[in-house]
C-alpha cells in the first residue's frame, strides 16, 4: 500500500496536481472502508491543513465523498473506487477548468484578430487550426460522455481495429 501512494504522490506532481492532493486520494482509494481526516494525517504524516486542502480539492473534482458514520460525529471520506469512473471524473473536470476557457480565448483571439493587420495571416490560421481541433475534440467527447459506460469501453478496448474498419470504409 506503502508504494502504491507514493508513487501515486510522484505522478500527481507530473499530472498537475500536489503530492499531498495524490496520495490522500490513493489512501482512500485504497481504504476499504471510510475513513477521517485524522487517520489520512497520521497515516500519511502530513499536516492537518493540508489534509483538509487536499479533501476540499480530492471534492471538488467529485473523485471523493463526505460521509457520516454512526455513532460518530466526525466526517469520513470515501473514494470512488472504478477506475473508469475515476477517469471520466478527470477528464470532465479538466475540460471544464482548462479546455473550456481555452475555446473561449481562442474564440476571442480570432476575433481580435480580424482588426489587427499587423498579425500575419499564418499567426491567424494557427490560432484558427487550434480552435478548431479543440471544438473536434470537444465534441467527440461531448458525444462520447452520453455513451453508456460499457459502449464506452467497447470503443477503447476496440482501439487500432476501429482504425482498420475506418480504412476498409475509406
Amino acid at each position: 500500500m506503502e508504494r502504491y501512494i507514493l508513487h501515486w504522490g510522484e505522478m500527481g506532481t507530473r499530472w498537475g496536481v500536489s503530492r499531498s492532493v495524490a496520495q490522500v486520494h490513493a489512501l482512500l482509494f485504497l481504504s476499504e472502508e471510510p475513513i477521517t481526516a485524522e487517520q489520512i494525517t497520521e497515516t500519511l504524516s502530513i499536516a492537518r491543513s493540508n489534509v483538509s486542502t487536499s479533501l476540499k480539492e480530492l471534492e471538488g473534482w467529485g473523485l471523493i465523498k463526505r460521509i457520516s458514520v454512526m455513532g460518530d460525529r466526525r466526517d469520513h471520506f470515501t473514494a470512488e473506487t472504478d477506475p473508469w469512473k475515476a477517469f471520466l471524473l478527470i477528464v470532465k473536470g479538466r475540460k471544464q477548468r482548462e479546455i473550456d476557457p481555452t475555446l473561449t480565448t481562442l474564440r476571442q483571439c480570432l476575433l481580435d484578430s480580424e482588426e489587427d493587420a499587423k498579425l500575419p495571416a499564418t499567426s491567424k490560421q494557427r490560432i484558427s487550426d487550434v480552435l478548431e481541433f479543440l471544438e473536434l475534440l470537444t465534441t467527440w467527447y461531448d458525444e462520447v460522455e452520453k455513451l453508456p459506460q460499457p459502449v464506452q469501453m467497447k470503443m477503447f478496448k476496440m482501439g487500432g481495429k476501429i482504425a482498420k474498419l475506418l480504412g476498409k470504409a475509406m
